[in-house]
């Protein structure tokens, strides 16, 4: 199957009806700031390179980023963050992406997160998180060529690990702990790359600079180049 008939079957599905009801209510009340906005209010497909060799895993769509514009990361401030270093290291066209279709495009770089739907205060469970594992696993096998996951922060890196497992990858015992621009499972087919996540409450206080995640992309890169 495509990727591009992947996200239409995401972009219906319902499994968990808490992330249904609260997406359609965020969708239906809306921030005054959007209130002319009409909001996606569905999951959220992965987007980007269809010859990635970089997978970019976050966590779940904003409220009123991802679940306002369709697009992973797109119209909130972590994706400012974020994209801002993308177009620096040289995955994406542009330093800015607010909406979908507003000409961004990446390079060599995936991006998707986790969970597909905009979680309550940010907090998946872990049967959502289960339930949203087999959309990941359908994109990443239609990635013929990609190397390497880049997990921001640690929900990620737990759910990259899953991941891995899902798709037949080698187990690890002891799982390896996330860090921020730690390497794991080097020698293996999909080895993970750590990175802060690009979150409001980590920028502010500069647990995460621009710098630092300029040099993650940049290491991922590197990572890649020397699999090649």
């Amino acid at each position: 199957m495509s990727l591009e008939a992947i996200a239409a079957e995401n972009a219906q599905c319902r499994r968990c009806p808490r992330l249904v009801a609260w997406r359609e209510e965020v969708a239906r009340v809306k921030r005054a700031s959007f209130a002319q906005d009409t909001y996606w209010g569905r999951p959220v497909p992965g987007f980007g390179d269809p010859q990635a060799r970089i997978l970019l895993f976050g966590l779940a769509p904003a409220a009123h980023g991802a679940n306002r514009t369709g697009r992973v990361f797109t119209g909130d401030r972590s994706g400012d963050f974020m994209f801002a270093s993308l177009h620096r290291t040289g995955f994406a066209n542009q330093p800015t992406s607010v909406r979908a279709h507003d000409g961004l495009a990446l390079t060599d770089m995936w991006i998707a997160a986790a969970v597909r739907c905009a979680p309550p205060a940010n907090q998946p469970t872990p049967g959502e998180r289960e339930n949203c594992l087999g959309w990941s696993v359908r994109e990443v096998r239609e990635l013929p060529n990609l190397r390497l996951i880049v997990c921001l922060g640690s929900f990620a890196w737990g759910a990259a690990l899953r991941l891995r497992a899902a798709l037949d990858l080698a187990p690890t015992r002891p799982q390896p702990k996330f860090g921020h621009d730690v390497v794991a499972l080097r020698d293996s087919t999909l080895p993970l790359l750590g990175c802060f996540h690009p979150s409001q409450q980590n920028t502010f206080t500069g647990k995460l600079t621009e710098p630092m995640m300029d040099t993650v992309f940049e290491h991922a890169r590197e990572l890649v180049n020397a699999g090649a």
